[in-house]
């Protein structure tokens, strides 16, 4: 059985598509490229070669998946693939582009909902059941982790990295990492709390929010430096959360966004 392919539509020979694909019109598919089962490709879509896609994805109106790097260095030798995990949905005019930077190039987990003319640069990297607005751009190398909701209109800086269940609200720009549980807002971004509502909301119990508050308190109101929070804490039986944050500051190579 073939792929349900509107007669406008143009799918390269060379493309792979399971036979449950659906392709809407003038939608183009090139060479190379691999649609999983169940995906939903509507009008006006590109999926250039270097787009992997898993299964039960839908890439609304416009979308473009894959397209060059906007980057002054990229060459068609350097490109890197685009990785799409299962159950994602691009929303109209969503642009991600390839990989050029890193052998793994850019990567998308699963069940992420990306909203009208997100953009993700190159060798991103998008974990799973995030909430991406409308108009947010993210530069190359930006790692978001699971479960974040940023907000439209929102710009983050290459090389930033946003830690799980992490909040950032609209308009903002993001220069350095934001930690998990975490708020940020603002121009230049600040962290303004925890992300209460999304924690509620993922089931995390009063007690677990309470203790995440508190390593907060430790590393931004103790009157201590980041450095002598970071041991205080590890002389600290810490809660998974508690040393997930812990582990966050650590990591971080940007530096950590502020609280206001």
């Amino acid at each position: 059985m073939a792929a349900d392919i509107h007669p406008t539509a143009i799918v390269e020979q060379g493309a792979e598509l399971h036979p449950s694909v659906r392709v809407g019109p003038f939608s183009i598919v090139e060479a190379g490229a691999v649609v999983g089962a169940g995906c939903v490709i509507e009008s006006n879509v590109r999926i250039f070669a270097p787009v992997r896609m898993g299964q039960h994805n839908r890439v609304c109106h416009g979308a473009v998946l894959g397209c060059e790097p906007q980057d002054l260095t990229f060459t068609p030798e350097r490109s890197r693939p685009l990785v799409i995990g299962d159950h994602n949905h691009f929303k109209e005019g969503v642009n991600i582009s390839r990989g050029v930077k890193t052998e793994e190039g850019t990567r998308i987990g699963h069940h992420n909902y990306f909203m009208n003319t997100f953009h993700a640069g190159h060798d991103c990297v998008i974990g799973d059941h995030n909430l991406l607005g409308a108009t947010t751009v993210l530069a190359g190398h930006v790692t978001v982790g699971n479960r974040v909701f940023i907000s439209g209109l929102v710009a983050i800086h290459q090389f930033c990295h946003v830690g799980d269940h992490a909040m950032i609200a609209g308009c903002s720009k993001v220069v350095k990492d934001v930690p998990p549980y975490s708020t940020a807002d603002g121009n230049p971004a600040r962290i303004v709390g925890l992300n209460s509502v999304g924690l509620r909301r993922a089931g995390f119990s009063a007690e677990r929010r309470h203790a995440i508050k508190q390593v907060y308190k430790t590393l931004y109101h103790s009157g201590l430096n980041v450095t002598q929070a970071l041991e205080r804490l590890a002389q600290e039986p810490l809660t998974p959360e508690q040393a997930a944050v812990r582990h966050f500051f650590l990591a971080s190579e940007r530096g950590i966004t502020a609280h206001r």
